[in-house]
């Protein structure tokens, strides 16, 4: 017998309270059911970026993936996460083999979609950024601008990590550098994190996001950010001051 069809859709959740700390969340619907709610109560759904980009990790293919939906809020090492296995099956995609590492078991059985509406539902959230707010926006055409200036970065032995856009600071978006590079952590060499903060208007992102790729790629971005990872020694090793945190 053919195992029934489930619809499936994509949602991106911006919550209208906003706190320190607050998600913007991805939700997938299957049949009407929000499976996140239903399979893990302990924090939000992914963010879109993790989620939603080009052949992003909800895009079935004959291997089997792995993709984390959601995670608990006080991270995944502490209580957990849920995570969903896809791969395409001729003209189905199925999601199964449901997993929590701080649970036995998650009680959410296989689904099965047709392969186009799956692929075209994905294609559609993916491409849709009418939830977006002006700093977002900002942030995500910035980041794939500087991805793309690997010389200037290179030059500075700096590597991007990320540039954020968090709900709770609508004008501002957040750069972070590794100096050297990740690969320090890894060989466990010295490191440090830079955070510059960039003041968002709302006039139109692209503009702003271009003016801010010419001012960051015209000089050495350490100068005009703050170190906020690494340690004191590392600091140390490579020359700048570690920050005085403030005692209450």
């Amino acid at each position: 017998m053919t195992p029934d069809l489930q619809s499936f859709a994509l949602s991106v959740v911006v919550p209208d309270q906003v706190i320190r700390g607050t998600a913007v969340e991805v939700r997938p619907q299957i049949g009407g059911r929000d499976v996140v709610a239903e399979g893990f109560d302990e924090g939000p759904g992914e963010d879109p970026r993790y989620l939603l980009f080009a052949d992003g990790p909800l895009h079935a293919h004959g291997s089997p993936r792995e993709v984390r939906l959601a995670e608990a809020t006080c991270t995944e090492g502490c209580c957990g996460a849920l995570y969903v296995t896809i791969h395409r099956d001729g003209d189905q995609v199925v999601w199964g083999a449901w997993r929590n590492p701080d649970e036995d078991e998650v009680e959410l059985p296989e689904f099965r979609f047709d392969a186009q509406q799956y692929q075209a539902e994905v294609e559609r959230a993916t491409l849709d950024r009418s939830w977006e707010w002006p700093a977002r926006t900002v942030a995500r055409l910035l980041e794939e601008e500087l991805r793309q200036c690997t010389g200037w970065l290179e030059r500075w032995e700096c590597e991007l990590g990320s540039v954020s856009a968090w709900l709770w600071e609508p004008d501002q978006i957040n750069l972070f550098l590794f100096h050297p590079g990740r690969a320090a952590i890894k060989n466990d060499r010295p490191w440090l994190q830079f955070r510059m903060t960039l003041g968002i208007s709302d006039d139109d992102p692209a503009a702003q996001a271009d003016q801010l790729v010419e001012e960051l790629t015209a000089s050495d971005p350490r100068v005009a950010a703050d170190v906020c990872g690494g340690s004191p020694e590392f600091a140390r090793q490579l020359g700048y001051p570690w920050p005085q945190r403030h005692r209450m």
